[in-house]
């Protein structure tokens, strides 16, 4: 958001111009998106070409979905003030936001010309360069940025990104720590953070942090740390994850986001995404022993009288969190995508779907039939007791497949080509994290086709 004061004569439409620019920068940073929009397009009313109300109206009509008027705005930002550096960066973004690679990358080129020094630029195009995984450029792009200012948070977090990619986890690691996620734990424990100092007869609670799929990635840190002396472990996570979470190797007690957890009652607190760094975990020392959580055999019996008695069981789940910032690669479409999946006799598929997509399994296509539990699931818990009935489990890059993979059912995980989550790293077909998984990634270029006809020939075997 543009937000520096505004060089505009005493002539008064274009001091009343200024006050409602304050005014809209005042709304916007409260959230109140609409009463913002209004301020700014009355101050354009007043001054059509003032460059820094432009900027920040591009940015809502952005949020809102309106790309063309967003656009507009931006190229009209940087016509009345063409060397204001932020304006670049910010279409810049949106540009890259819609793979408009080639244009994002000369915006960012024109930004670097007026500003070779700009650390937030350097970085900007690192991102763009990693997402069409030109990495060794994107890499240098991230270390000019940080040659310019070592205290750069972004780019040292965007570059965390390949390096864990790639595997290389002595920097990586590191590199995630400039992330500022658990700032709220920080504000609230008034122990001290763990940061890899002995933990024998200490006690230790992981705070939440991330999505449900992550907490249940890092969480089989607990284990590790009790083998390394700690004398009680305590787990904040997502409420849908409390009762999945008692069943978790290592930990003495879960608290939920509901719950009220003990401020000063630790000896340390500590994220879950920072355990792997000050554990010094490299490739070879990933805690991959599985399972590491397990389903409630009551409910396990409950739920098994709910699917087929013969055949093979397969779970699929076909969409994740839509405010995750490359659900729209990362999902499929819709259960459609799956439907050549139907051909194959003798599988009973089983959606594992909660929330988004959910409502698809009541009507697939292509002869697909698909047994609609969603509605039925009340927890990960839930989820858990479904799968340990299971054979196989089918899953984009969700806290379904991690789920799967903790409690070492085989499971084969879809992932796009398009910015893969780092934790996947590169190339492989399987993970480190989940000895039982496999891995079916788009070619290059993305599309689900050839994904979904491997994963049916694969099926046919299996």
């Amino acid at each position: 958001m543009n937000s520096a004061p505004v060089d505009l004569s005493s002539d008064p439409a274009t001091s009343h111009a200024e006050t409602l620019f304050f005014e809209g920068n005042r709304l916007m940073a409260t959230g109140e998106a609409n009463a913002a929009e209004a301020c700014y397009r009355q101050a354009l009313s007043l001054v059509p070409d003032f460059s820094e109300v432009l900027s920040n109206l591009a940015l809502l009509r952005e949020r809102a979905g309106a790309l063309d008027e967003a656009e507009d705005c931006y190229r009209r930002a940087i016509a009345s003030n063409p060397d204001c550096v932020q304006n670049y960066l910010n279409f810049g973004v949106m540009l890259g936001n819609g793979k408009r690679f080639s244009e994002a990358e000369a915006i960012y080129q024109k930004a670097l010309y007026l500003a070779p020094d700009s650390a937030p630029a350097w970085s900007n195009l690192g991102v763009l360069l990693a997402s069409q995984k030109r990495e060794a450029e994107a890499e240098n792009c991230y270390r000019t940025a940080l040659a310019l200012d070592v205290d750069y948070a972004k780019a040292r977090f965007n570059f965390a990104y390949i390096l864990l990619r790639q595997g290389r986890f002595v920097e990586g690691w590191e590199c995630l720590e400039a992330r500022d996620w658990y700032r709220v734990l920080a504000r609230y424990f008034t122990c001290p953070r763990w940061q890899g100092e002995s933990l024998v007869g200490k006690l230790l609670i992981i705070g939440f942090e991330a999505g449900h799929g992550d907490m249940i990635q890092f969480c089989r840190y607990a284990a590790l740390l009790k083998e390394q002396g700690a004398a009680r472990i305590a787990v904040v996570c997502h409420p849908a994850l409390k009762t999945l979470f008692a069943t978790l190797n290592g930990v003495d007690e879960v608290f939920s986001l509901h719950d009220e957890v003990p401020k000063s009652a630790w000896d340390f607190w500590s994220p879950p995404l920072s355990l792997p760094y000050f554990c010094r975990t490299r490739i070879d020392s990933i805690p991959a022993r599985t399972p590491y959580l397990a389903a409630e055999p009551a409910k396990v019996a409950t739920w098994r009288a709910q699917l087929p008695a013969s055949g093979l069981r397969v779970g699929l789940a076909w969409k994740g969190n839509p405010r995750f910032e490359n659900d729209e690669d990362r999902s499929l479409p819709s259960l459609d995508v799956l439907a050549p999946l139907a051909a194959i006799a003798g599988v009973n598929f089983v959606s594992l779907q909660k929330g988004p997509g959910e409502e698809e399994a009541h009507r697939p296509h292509g002869g697909l039939s698909v047994l609609a539990l969603g509605e039925r699931i009340e927890d990960f818990s839930d989820t858990a007791a479904i799968i340990a009935n299971l054979d196989l489990v089918i899953s984009v890059d969700t806290a379904i497949a991690h789920l799967a993979g903790a409690l070492d059912k085989p499971c084969w995980v879809l992932l796009p080509d398009y910015q893969t989550d780092w934790r996947w790293l590169s190339t492989r077909s399987d993970s480190p994290w989940y000895p039982g998984m496999r891995l079916f990634r788009q070619p290059a270029g993305g599309g689900w086709e050839t994904v979904v006809a491997a994963v049916t020939e694969d099926l046919r075997s299996f």
